[in-house]
């Protein structure tokens, strides 16, 4: 009961603090930055870990440099996401502008439904936004739910502006059948840990084996909906840009495995050219072959000496 309650009032919050213009929600995300990195320190082994183990080839004072400017970013994103409460239809559009979306419109003209995929790169909450926004079609973009049913609902409430349709990962088969009359979108992240009973499919990723889901791949073959790849660029603190580029138009003529490489690799490029705004403070690498933990123990190493 007590905990009901206190995730009650953490929403009540929440709203409230989102009715600050974002001028000053950032002056918050500045103070955040500061207890996040050097106050709790949040997981910060965790980042360090990951980065040590994706930049093998960079030295200590390199990583930390990259590590200040993720936390930078991420205290911002937090805010930035608690203003989705009530952020306008325009300041969206503003702040987060789709390029080359004329190929993926053709496609909704005709009546044909498309496979979008992104990753936790950049604001993907305002990119869930944004193309609810930006196409006429229905947009059912898959989440993940979280444990806390309040906060779970919370965020369902404010991804579902501007005309998105939540789907929970286990029921996307079953959305996609009832939709199929319609043109659709369906959105995916594409850099979710799987879970143990998934671990199918695994491929060097940031130099390191990585377990990769197939989900995208698994509907798209069934499906042939043609796939693209929403590319975020940050342009400067709360504005985006986001590239509609086509990943694989005809997916069942690809081999087992060939989507999953392809957008994989395209991840990987994206961070390898600005690392800062992926989401390092995650266990992207929580199923590890046994090799890894010769790299972990060396990182922990690494960690201790700063």
């Amino acid at each position: 009961m007590f905990k009901k309650s206190l995730s009650h009032l953490g929403t009540f919050f929440l709203a409230v603090l989102s009715l600050l213009p974002l001028s000053f929600l950032y002056i918050w995300a500045d103070a955040a930055y500061f207890l996040l990195y050097y106050v709790f320190g949040y997981r910060r082994q965790v980042v360090r870990e990951n980065l040590f183990n994706a930049f093998p080839e960079k030295e200590l004072k390199e990583i930390v440099v990259i590590e200040k400017k993720y936390y930078r970013y991420l205290a911002s994103l937090i805010f930035e996401v608690i203003k989705m409460i009530n952020i306008s239809k325009a300041q969206i559009k503003k702040r987060f502008v789709f390029k080359n979306k004329a190929l993926v419109i053709e496609y909704l003209n005709k009546g044909e439904s498309v496979l979008v995929c992104s990753a936790h790169y950049g604001n993907w909450e305002w990119g869930t936004l944004g193309i609810g926004l930006n196409f006429s079609a229905d947009h059912y973009p898959i989440y993940k739910p979280l444990n806390n049913f309040i906060f779970d609902k919370w965020f369902r409430e404010i991804r579902c502006r501007f005309g998105n349709k939540l789907i929970p990962m286990r029921q996307t088969l079953r959305a996609i059948q009832a939709s199929k009359n319609t043109p659709s979108i369906f959105s995916f992240g594409n850099d979710q840990s799987p879970s143990i009973s998934e671990l199918h499919y695994c491929r060097t990723f940031l130099n390191q084996p990585a377990y990769i889901q197939l989900g995208i791949e698994k509907i798209a073959k069934k499906t042939n909906r043609p796939i693209f790849y929403l590319k975020v660029k940050v342009l400067k603190r709360g504005y985006y840009e986001v590239d509609c580029v086509p990943l694989c138009l005809n997916p069942t003529d690809t081999e087992e495995f060939e989507i999953t490489r392809l957008h994989t690799q395209f991840l990987e490029d994206i961070i390898k050219n600005e690392p800062a705004y992926w989401l390092w403070s995650h266990r992207r690498w929580k199923h590890k072959p046994a090799q890894m933990q010769e790299l972990s123990l060396k990182t922990d190493i690494l960690y201790s000496e700063v």
